[in-house]
Order: structure tokens, then C-alpha cells, then sequence
């Protein structure tokens, strides 16, 4: 009980990490009129995610995504409890991120960009932007069982690299179509600090799916049966 807390601040040290690093990047990119890019902001997200996991992931297991933590209670390997707590850490980092960015970037860079809260495109309906976060973000959390979860996985070796490899092309492909969140934390955080909400529950329903859907894909293919 006296080190309870522990794998709470590292998930909302990990998860505050991804959106200052993710969020911040699209602010940047806007503030220095795009000199980043897609492969940039890519780059930025899964390069934090990376090293946050491989940092901390030996303390919480390193999920600071909703939707990883759906996913791992759905293969029974973390409790409801222990589950709750870590969602609410994760929620607290992102909104905790959200409002520091609004107070390093101007208004009048992060209000174009609605402080890099995803959102669709044009041409991207509700459920189009569900199947995509629910692909790709099943994709990512197939990677969290294979190299962070799985004790016969190869956490030691490339966790980190292999988590974070996975969101980056995640967003190459998706960050064009819905902002590629794939985490619904990464989202909420900056729409609570920018009041921007549209098709908020895209970037729930769509991510949770697919930590779910990467639960029993993962458990069905590693079963003895």
C-alpha cells in the first residue's frame, strides 16, 4: 500500500510527457508555419513515447493511454481497481499538459490548431474517423502485449522502441485524416484546455475499441488451447 501511488504519478508523468512533447509539436509546427511536418509531429509523439516507457514502464508497465489500460484489463492482467486509478492519472496528466500549453504558446498560435486536439478532416465522417482510430490504435496496443505485457514479449530488449515506432507510423498515416489520437487521454487533455470538442467521441470510442480488439487478438494467439 505504501508504494500504491507510485505507478499513478509515473502514469501521469508519462502521459503528461506525451501531450507537452505531442500537442506542443503541432503548436510549433504552426507557430513556425509548418517547418515540422506530418513526419515531425510523428517523429515527436512516438520518440516521447519511447522514452517515457522506457523510462517508467518498469513502474506502471508504462500504458499513459486509456485505451492501453482497457486493453490489458480485458486480458485480466491488471485489476478494475488498480485500473481506475490508472485512467484517472492519465486524464490529470493530459488536462495538466493541455493548461501549460496555453501558457507557453500564444493564443494566437494554439486557437488555430485548437492546442492540438485532433480532429477530422474534411470529407471524414463519425464513423470512418471510429474505424480508424480503432485500427490503429489496435495496431498500438498490439504492440504494448507483444513487447510490454507478454513476460515471454521482449520488454528489456525494445519496448519502448517498438511501442513508440508504432504510434509514429500511426500518425503518418492517420494524422491526416483524424489527427491520428489513438489514446483518448491525447485528446482530452488539450480539448479541455481549448474548449475544442468536435467529435470528441470519435477519439473514445474508436481507441478503446481497439485496445479491446488487440486484447482478445493477443490473448486468442498466445493461448496454449
Amino acid at each position: 500500500m505504501k508504494t500504491a501511488w507510485k505507478p499513478l504519478v509515473a502514469e501521469f508523468l508519462g502521459t503528461f510527457a506525451l501531450c507537452v512533447i505531442g500537442a506542443g509539436a503541432i503548436c510549433t509546427n504552426q507557430w513556425t508555419e509548418g517547418s515540422l511536418g506530418l513526419l515531425g509531429i510523428a517523429i515527436a509523439h512516438g520518440a516521447v513515447l519511447a522514452v517515457m516507457i522506457s523510462t517508467l514502464g518498469h513502474i506502471s508497465g508504462g500504458h499513459f493511454n486509456p485505451a492501453v489500460t482497457i486493453g490489458v484489463l480485458t486480458a485480466r492482467k491488471i485489476d478494475g481497481r488498480r485500473a481506475a486509478g490508472y485512467v484517472l492519472a492519465q486524464l490529470a496528466g493530459a488536462a495538466s499538459a493541455g493548461f501549460l500549453l496555453t501558457w507557453i504558446f500564444p493564443a494566437s498560435v494554439w486557437q488555430p490548431v485548437h492546442l492540438g486536439t485532433p480532429a477530422l478532416s474534411a470529407g471524414v465522417g463519425v464513423a470512418q474517423g471510429i474505424l480508424i482510430e480503432l485500427v490503429l490504435t489496435c495496431f498500438l496496443v498490439l504492440a504494448v502485449f507483444g513487447t510490454a505485457v507478454d513476460p515471454k514479449g521482449s520488454w528489456g530488449a525494445v519496448a519502448g522502441f517498438g511501442i513508440g515506432t508504432a504510434l509514429l507510423f500511426g500518425i503518418l498515416v492517420g494524422g491526416p485524416l483524424t489527427g491520428a489520437a489513438l489514446n483518448p487521454a491525447r485528446t482530452f487533455g488539450p480539448a479541455l484546455a481549448s474548449g475544442f470538442w468536435d467529435h470528441h467521441v470519435v477519439y473514445w470510442i474508436g481507441p478503446l475499441l481497439g485496445g479491446i480488439l488487440a486484447a482478445f487478438l493477443y490473448t486468442s494467439l498466445t493461448s496454449k488451447d
